[in-house]
């Protein structure tokens, strides 16, 4: 298995990647053989990180006072 990193880029009304030709020949490759693609993007999900979590306060209201905490000084 090979990592690579490429950019998503529009082909009429579809999108595609282009794989360098140093992976396919060393995966030994070719046109029309089936592939499988792992895709990742590098927009990380906090949420997915850190987990949820429940706050005592809605989230505006601590944004306001986080807000006066760091310019009402």
């Amino acid at each position: 298995m090979i990592e690579i990193k490429s950019r998503l880029r529009k082909w009429g009304n579809s999108f595609g990647i282009v794989v360098p030709q140093k992976f396919i020949d060393a995966e030994k490759v070719k046109e029309g053989d089936e592939i499988n693609i792992l895709i990742r993007t590098n927009k990380p999900n906090l949420k997915k990180l850190f987990g949820g979590h429940k706050f005592n306060k809605p989230v505006n209201v601590l944004m306001k006072e986080i807000d006066e905490d760091l310019y009402n000084d």
